[in-house]
């Protein structure tokens, strides 16, 4: 098993605020919007650099939704920036309409994703973000991991021509990813390669993955480990060749089990490759007030529950 550390720790929306304000340098077209939620989506930099490229919609997210589409047919590069929930759940037919059907080149950007929101409570731990989004024609989706991928991954949205949703969170979670890496969008990073079990994850639960890898090589189990950043285009191929290898998978996400990255993987192994899948998601229930990690294993999003669930799902094989 490959050994990964940390010596810092950061919240992924710090990453985003970083990356905003670096494409803002590079490209005079990027604009920013937000919903009356600077601080929260850490969007100071840019504006303190470029205030006349930022707009404060205020407390009107579907209008903001608007008004990046209008925004891209002069040209600008406009990214969003509200909570995930009020991101996708709040503006879902804006963004269908407006967006997504006429390929606009918005960069939606949505902050505070999932369980690890916190003592905000269920109305606020939007899960179904993913599902929501994917189905979209046309739209990429995007959840990284680290500090350093989510600021990589900023940085390469600005050049990637059309619709684009970006998924990021509020805790502090281990940087562990290369700082000068390369986000290559629709690729599949390999954490560990190994032949027993291959474990998907995404977002704040790569981390998770890596140290139930650990434990499972303690166990003699040999995990193969793939960081899916893209969950939409789909790295299929990194999917197949991977399963094919060791005969069994394990998804693992902070969202909904239904809809989310679990539900992409098996519809390309049951087309390509059947084989057994266990899930690490939520259960198809809304979340509640608590503390991220007290929520993370509660609602079994831990990296002991992606060792029982490799565990049960190479003893299917």
């Amino acid at each position: 098993m490959k050994k990964y550390t940390f010596t810092e720790k950061k919240d992924t929306r710090s990453g985003f605020g970083a990356g905003l304000a670096e494409v803002g340098r590079k490209n005079e077209n990027v604009v920013a919007l937000c919903a009356d939620l600077i601080g929260s989506l850490k969007m100071d930099a840019f504006i303190k650099e470029f205030p006349e490229r930022f707009y404060q919609v205020g407390i009107a997210e579907a209008n903001m939704m608007g008004l990046a589409a209008g925004m891209t047919i002069g040209g600008k590069i406009p990214f969003t920036g509200t909570f995930a929930n009020f991101s996708t759940g709040r503006v879902y037919d804006q963004i269908r309409q407006s967006i997504a059907y006429s390929g606009k080149n918005v960069k939606i950007c949505a902050s505070h994703a999932g369980l690890t929101l916190g003592e905000d409570g269920a109305t606020h731990q939007i899960l179904e973000d993913l599902g929501l989004m994917k189905m979209l024609p046309g739209m990429t989706v995007i959840n990284p991991c680290d500090y350093n991928q989510t600021k990589a991954a900023t940085i390469a949205i600005a050049e990637h021509e059309g619709p684009v949703y970006l998924r990021f969170g509020r805790p502090v979670v281990p940087i562990f990813t290369d700082p000068d890496q390369k986000f290559e969008i629709g690729k599949a990073w390999m954490v560990n390669e190994g032949k027993d079990v291959t474990i998907i994850a995404t977002g704040h639960l790569v981390w998770e993955a890596i140290q139930a890898g650990e434990k499972l090589a303690e166990l003699g189990i040999d995990a193969e480990i793939i960081n899916i950043h893209t969950i939409k285009p789909l790295d299929e191929e990194a999917i197949i060749k991977s399963v094919k290898k060791t005969g069994c998978v394990v998804t693992a996400e902070e969202h909904n089990r239904l809809g989310g990255l679990g539900d992409s993987v098996a519809q390309v192994l049951v087309k390509n490759h059947p084989a057994p899948q266990e899930y690490v998601a939520v259960d198809d229930s809304f979340g509640e007030s608590g503390k991220p990690a007290e929520l993370m294993e509660k609602y079994g999003l831990s990296s002991d529950d992606i060792v029982k669930a490799a565990q049960k799902v190479i003893k299917r094989k």
